[in-house]
C-alpha cells in the first residue's frame, strides 16, 4: 500500500494523466482531478486501485480547500488548464482572452493558498506546471503566456513564504515545452505551422519527438519527489529537468 498522496489535477488526459501514471510507478496514491468522469474512469482502469476519481471543477475554491482538508496531501501537481482559442490578439474579446487567467492562474492561486492555509505537513511539495509559452510568449495565444508567466510568480511567491513561516514545503514551477502529443499542444503547433505558413511536418521537425506527454509526467513526478530539486522553477527538456533562473531575480 502506498505510504503517500498525491492530489494532481487536470489528471484525466496530457501532461496531468502522465504524471499521474509516473507516481503510481513510484509508489504513490494519487486522488486525479478532472470534470470528465469518463476519462478518469480510464485512467483508473490503466493505472489500477492506487488513482482514485475525482470529478470536479479544479478552478473551484471549495474543490481545492475540501480535497485538501480529506486528504492531506504529501504531494500537489497543479495542471489543470484551459485550451486558448489560438488566433491574433485583435480577434479575442476579453472573455476569450482571459480564459487561461480564469482557469489555469485561478486554480493554482486557490490550491496554493490552501497548501499554506491547512498548511500542508513539513516535506510537502506544491508542483506548478507552467509552460515554455511563459519564456517566449505565443502571438497567437491570447493570454495564455502571461497565465503561466503568473503561474511562475505565484509559485515563487508561495515558496518565499513557507520559508518565511517555516512552514517546510516545497514550492516548484514546471516548464516543459511545446508538445504535439497532448490536445493543446497538437493545437498550438498546427496553428503554428499555419502561421508561418509551413506545412505542419515541417513545423515538427523544429521540435523534439521525444519530449512526450509520458516523459514530461516523468519528469514532473520526478520534481515532485525528489529532494534535490531544491530550485522554484526547472524547464522539462527531452532528457532531464533545468534549473529556470527565477522570475523575479532581476527585480528592481
Amino acid at each position: 500500500m502506498s505510504t503517500r498522496t498525491a492530489i494532481v489535477t487536470g489528471a484525466s488526459r496530457g501532461f496531468g494523466r502522465a504524471t499521474a501514471i509516473a507516481l503510481i510507478k513510484a509508489g504513490v496514491h494519487v486522488i486525479g482531478v478532472a470534470r470528465d468522469q469518463e476519462r478518469l474512469d480510464a485512467v483508473r482502469a490503466e493505472a489500477g486501485a492506487e488513482f482514485t476519481p475525482i470529478a470536479a471543477d479544479a478552478a473551484d475554491p471549495v474543490t481545492a480547500g475540501r480535497l485538501v482538508d480529506t486528504y492531506r496531501p504529501d504531494i500537489l501537481v497543479l495542471n489543470a488548464g484551459a485550451q486558448p482559442l489560438l488566433r491574433p490578439v485583435h480577434k479575442y474579446s476579453w472573455e476569450t482572452f482571459s480564459s487561461n487567467w480564469e482557469v489555469d492562474v485561478r486554480h493554482v492561486f486557490n490550491w496554493t493558498r490552501e497548501a499554506l492555509l491547512a498548511p500542508l505537513d513539513p516535506g510537502s511539495v506544491v508542483v506548478a506546471v507552467s509552460s515554455g509559452a511563459a519564456l517566449q510568449g505565443s502571438s497567437i495565444g491570447g493570454g495564455y503566456s502571461g497565465a503561466k508567466a503568473t503561474i511562475l510568480f505565484i509559485t515563487g511567491f508561495a515558496a518565499e513564504e513557507s520559508s518565511r513561516e517555516k512552514l517546510g514545503i516545497r514550492f516548484v514551477s514546471a516548464v516543459p515545452g511545446l508538445n504535439p502529443g497532448t490536445a493543446l499542444g497538437h493545437a498550438a503547433a498546427t496553428a503554428h505551422a499555419q502561421r508561418e505558413g509551413v506545412s505542419l511536418d515541417r513545423f515538427l521537425q523544429h521540435l523534439d519527438p521525444t519530449l512526450t506527454p509520458e516523459r514530461v509526467g516523468q519528469e514532473i513526478a520526478a520534481l515532485a519527489i525528489g529532494s534535490e530539486f531544491d530550485s522554484r522553477a526547472y524547464r522539462i527538456t527531452a532528457t532531464d529537468s533545468h534549473l529556470l533562473t527565477d522570475p523575479r531575480s532581476d527585480r528592481a
